[in-house]
């Protein structure tokens, strides 16, 4: 199993440690999942993601290469502004979601999910071919430091950050890449930065008392309360983005008469209209309610399922992410947990309201 820049600190920290993407991360630490959430909610919360790949596009037809492999106008993306995006099979299916900074006229940045890294990187170095780029993996430490406190602390370790808006992204001293962005809701930021000098500058933040570590425990609750899917498992290759809920990443012009890798696939699937669609449901009573379980309708039949589900410590109750049928969507909703049959309600997204800095 790999290990992150931060291995040493984690188990200095007291971590415990679980597999995750061929990476052996932390889980929790002996604070607590709970705590760290509602800390991250109310402060600053230090995460570890240097599992996360880094992928340089540079070159004369930079801009034509991801408009081909993603759906946006890359050649009218400002330099500095960060693009959420994905990479799309010829049905329509999302490969990997993921974010694009433009770091100047012919260079973008692209940064993935660690569990698709490798099909990510193949699929760029293959449609890479039949245009003028250079394609550059850079190994990296990679921090979230997420909450309201982020900024602050940031602009303590000398980081000119209060003047960055949400989705951008800079380059603040060589071999580093900064962005405003971040998987939890609350505002924050993602630091990019030599493998070598990661684990000085993670320990330099957690000396500030604003900040606690948090794990993939609380980093996925937080992401959950904020709506935000999981690849793998709100996304995967069987699920298009007009089912997933993110037709909003895609801009109208393109969603007929795009020519981006399974733009007529989308296009028909949008003009023949959703079966299925993503919703947001809190389970009856402080239970939550797993990925995987089934969602019925009143008469027990089979409607849809789970694609995430837990506890949202901020508000106290169950909170899941489903896939149902639409004609189901009006209907009562139950989950099958253990025999029993579980109502859900429905609820808009995202149950915790995003605090990203406009």
């Amino acid at each position: 199993m790999k290990q992150t820049p931060l291995y040493d600190l984690h188990i200095a920290e007291g971590a415990k440690m679980g597999a995750f993407a061929g990476y052996d991360m932390p889980l929790f630490y002996p604070s607590g999942l709970m705590k760290e959430h509602l800390h991250t909610r109310v402060s600053a919360g230090l995460f570890d993601i240097s599992h996360m790949v880094h992928v340089e596009i540079t070159g004369s037809q930079a801009s034509a290469l991801i408009e081909h492999l993603c759906p946006y106008v890359a050649s009218e993306q400002g330099i500095n502004a960060s693009r959420y995006t994905f990479f799309l099979d010829d049905a329509a299916g999302i490969i990997d979601d993921l974010i694009i900074t433009r770091l100047d006229d012919l260079r973008y940045l692209v940064v993935a999910n660690a569990g698709c890294a490798e099909k990510d990187v193949a699929h760029i170095r293959a449609h890479a071919e039949a245009f003028d780029v250079s394609v550059n993996v850079i190994p990296r430490g990679f921090l979230a430091l997420q909450g309201p406190q982020a900024e602050a602390v940031l602009a303590d370790q000398g980081f000119a950050v209060s003047q960055m808006d949400f989705m951008t992204g800079i380059e603040p001293k060589p071999g580093w890449f900064l962005s405003r962005s971040g998987y939890t809701g609350e505002d924050g930021f993602e630091i990019a930065m030599p493998e070598t000098e990661c684990d000085a500058f993670a320990r330099a933040l957690l000396s500030d008392e604003r900040v606690i570590a948090v794990g993939l425990g609380a980093r996925d609750s937080l992401r959950l309360e904020a709506g935000l899917s999981l690849y793998g498992q709100d996304l995967s290759d069987t699920i298009n983005p007009h089912e997933a809920g993110l037709i909003w990443a895609i801009p109208k012009e393109l969603r007929k008469d795009g020519t981006f890798i399974g733009a007529k696939a989308l296009a028909d699937k949008i003009s023949a209209g959703r079966s299925r669609m993503r919703v947001g449901l809190v389970p009856e009573g402080r239970m939550p309610v797993r990925a995987g379980a089934l969602l019925l309708n009143e008469a027990g039949s089979e409607i849809g399922v789970v694609t995430s589900g837990g506890y949202g410590p901020s508000i106290e109750s169950g909170v899941a992410l489903g896939l149902i049928a639409v004609s189901a969507a009006d209907m009562p909703i139950f989950a099958e947990v253990r025999g029993n049959k579980i109502p859900m309600q429905r609820a808009k997204l995202p149950f915790v309201p995003h605090q990203y800095k406009r």
